[in-house]
């Protein structure tokens, strides 16, 4: 999805702003594919969650792409953009200062349990103030401070020739074009951009390439997508290849690591 031109607001809604005696808030949007929620801040952190569908969320120079089985921990004051890929039940919360389970300055993917959705779809039926949306609030801040984290982050990079091929990978992660024939579509020589990888993103044109990949497979995995056809969705050129990235990265198969979360 193209990155729109957008200005940095502060939206800090009194009806829905956390508060000590109500330290949770929760906010339902149900968006369309390719809508965009402009970038914005809040005084409050949040964790930005979506039941079905699929959002890329984007954060200073970090974009993260967020399936049902994710979230995405934001601290307060952090500006930040959402985008649909596809049709979506965001669901997000505001977590009042006093009550925030992480200290961290920067975001944090969190692995969502089937506990979790479930406060959070209960939490989305509690009226308003009474003692059941208290309860849902406790053990929400209670799960929330036990999911894993994920190391998973795609760096974005600040040169426009650079930035203008990561954009264009992420709205398709298959496109195969080598190095060198990325330098001729943006304007730049395949020197140029190897050392830009290096200097802004910290990696190789093929380690940025293989993170937006994997950010892609999640949702496909998590919607029964056979492997095969993940693999080929995203430019591998078989199963067992893409499988093989895979566990290198998150120590596991595709298949042991998805498997986990109907055992929790």
């Amino acid at each position: 999805m193209p990155v729109q031109p957008v200005l940095h607001t502060r939206t800090n809604l009194p009806d829905t702003a956390p508060s000590a005696a109500r330290p949770v808030r929760l906010v339902a949007r149900d968006l369309n594919a390719s809508e965009l929620l402009a970038a914005h801040s809040h005084d409050w952190s949040q964790v930005t969650y979506a039941l079905d569908g699929v959002v890329r969320v984007t954060v200073g120079n970090s974009t993260w792409i967020v399936p049902p089985l994710r979230a995405i921990w934001i601290p307060a004051q952090a500006v930040h953009e959402v985008a649909t890929l596809e049709k979506t039940r965001l669901r997000v919360l505001y977590l009042h200062a006093s009550a925030a389970p992480f200290p961290h300055a920067e975001c944090q993917v969190l692995d969502v349990s089937p506990l979790l959705r479930e406060l959070i779809v209960a939490l989305s039926l509690a009226d308003a103030g009474d003692a059941r949306e208290s309860m849902l609030s406790a053990l929400i801040l209670d799960e929330l401070g036990r999911l894993a984290t994920l190391p998973i982050r795609i760096a974005l990079p600040a040169d426009k020739r650079l930035k203008s091929l990561c954009e264009a990978l992420l709205r398709d992660p298959a496109q195969s074009l080598t190095l060198a024939e990325w330098a001729q579509q943006v304007g730049a020589t395949e020197r140029t951009l190897a050392r830009l990888f290096e200097q802004e993103l910290n990696m190789s044109f093929g380690q940025w390439r293989q993170q937006a990949r994997l950010a892609h497979a999640a949702p496909l995995i998590a919607r029964g997508v056979p492997l095969s056809q993940v693999a080929s969705k995203l430019g591998y050129a078989s199963q067992s290849a893409f499988s093989a990235m895979f566990k290198r990265t998150f120590g596991q198969s595709p298949s042991a690591f998805f498997a986990r979360k109907d055992k929790r």
